[in-house]
């Protein structure tokens, strides 16, 4: 047994879960290069995230482009092209108050943060939303 409650699978969906009741929406924040974006160009399929992006907006997720490119430009290009839906690129919602330079998000996903995870929580949040209110 993890003595720390994160280290549990479980506790990260439902800490996702009771912020999404609470608050009725979720922000996550999306890292582009090798998330939604093949970097480099090894043929990387994204769009098993880029599916979760699309129907997480179709429950009023925020969704927050993190990245460090500077070409702000072609990521909202690349973005419209393959149909990604964003609110902001690296900065915060606008419901959030706080002067930090930390993004807030609820959930990252990102390539070095455990994709796996956090797409496989956000995912489950997708169903238990779209189920419950039918």
């Amino acid at each position: 047994m993890n003595k720390h409650t994160y280290l549990s699978l479980d506790a990260g969906y439902q800490r996702l879960l009771r912020e999404y009741k609470t608050h009725g929406s979720l922000t996550v924040a999306v890292d582009f290069d090798n998330t939604i974006y093949d970097y480099h160009k090894t043929g990387m399929d994204c769009t098993e995230v880029i599916d979760l992006l699309q129907k997480l907006k179709s429950i009023g997720v925020y969704i927050i482009i993190w990245t460090g490119s500077e070409d702000h430009s072609f990521i909202q290009s690349y973005c419209q092209g393959a149909q990604i839906p964003y609110d902001t690129i690296n900065e915060n919602p606008p419901f959030y108050t706080g002067k930090s330079r930390k993004i807030y998000y609820n959930e990252l996903l990102d390539d070095r943060a455990g994709l796996k995870e956090s797409f496989d929580r956000l995912t489950k949040i997708y169903h238990y939303v779209t189920t419950q209110s039918h």
